[in-house]
């Protein structure tokens, strides 16, 4: 026997009842459903945060909305697990996640005076020290992708006043950085050049553009990503433009290529 539909609800409360509704029926009855376990979860959890990323980059509001009831669902069901397990239930999570909130936004739930964002930036990480957090940095995952985590890192040591003081210290250490990568590669033959110093150099470089790009407030992560979108844009063009006059990329110079990559980008 089929189970009965749960309805939809024009409420937050009753949208929100009405999926933990669906995703208990699916645990009970659904062998799929039934299978999944956090693990298994993971890494399809880690795809559609990635969809979601692509979505907002795409500027495409209904695929958003989409993502982000994707993304839900991933939430309840590790709750639902959770919950089988008697390790914490849906509402255990939302309390904490408030009572969170609560806590580190002591300008509206208390006392605390604030200027403006950044002062609300530092008494969130000091409040996060005091909650027993060991280090301002203990909050960046180790796993996030190295851009990503560049920037984390240097937002949170700015939360508590480690930071240059104006843009143009930035970008002196920018070209300073780069000088030193530079200097790796002097050497004229290739078998002296010390590779994991030059690798250490250039990481530095990454780095110190990446807080060049924090205090001219570009998210590097944005940037970076819509460039790769370009260049796939361009190339992609590149190889339709060779099709069309018959010939394979692997036998055009790079002159001939340059001249429909000039096309590219002029479109």
């Amino acid at each position: 026997m089929p189970l009965t539909t749960p309805i939809a609800s024009n409420t937050p409360s009753g949208a929100f009842e009405r999926l933990l509704t669906i995703m208990n029926d699916l645990r009970l009855n659904c062998p799929w459903d039934k299978k999944q376990t956090l693990e298994s979860l993971r890494h399809l959890t880690i795809e559609e945060v990635y969809e979601l990323s692509d979505s907002i980059l795409d500027g495409d509001m209904p695929e958003i909305k989409k993502e982000l009831g994707d993304i839900m669902l991933h939430l309840v069901f590790y709750a639902r697990i959770a919950q089988e397990t008697n390790d914490f239930t849906i509402t255990d999570v939302l309390n904490a996640i408030c009572d969170k909130l609560i806590n580190r936004h002591p300008h509206i739930y208390g006392d605390v005076d604030v200027n403006d964002e950044e002062d609300v930036k530092r008494n969130w990480e000091q409040i996060k020290l005091k909650e027993g957090n060991k280090s301002v940095l203990a909050g960046v995952p180790a796993s996030l992708p190295a851009l990503v985590k560049a920037s984390r890192i240097q937002e949170k040591a700015r939360g508590v006043g480690f930071d240059w003081e104006e843009k143009g210290q930035v970008w002196a250490k920018v070209e300073e950085e780069m000088q030193e990568f530079k200097n790796e590669f002097n050497a004229e033959d290739e078998s002296k050049i010390d590779r994991e110093r030059a690798e250490s150099e250039f990481g530095d470089l990454l780095f110190s553009l990446i807080n060049y790009a924090r205090f001219i407030n570009i998210n590097p992560e944005d940037a970076l990503e819509k460039t790769n979108r370009k260049f796939i844009k361009r190339f992609q063009y590149l190889e339709g433009k060779a099709k069309e006059s018959g010939k394979n990329l692997q036998d055009m110079s790079l002159a001939e290529m340059d001249v429909f990559w000039d096309e590219a980008k002029k479109l």
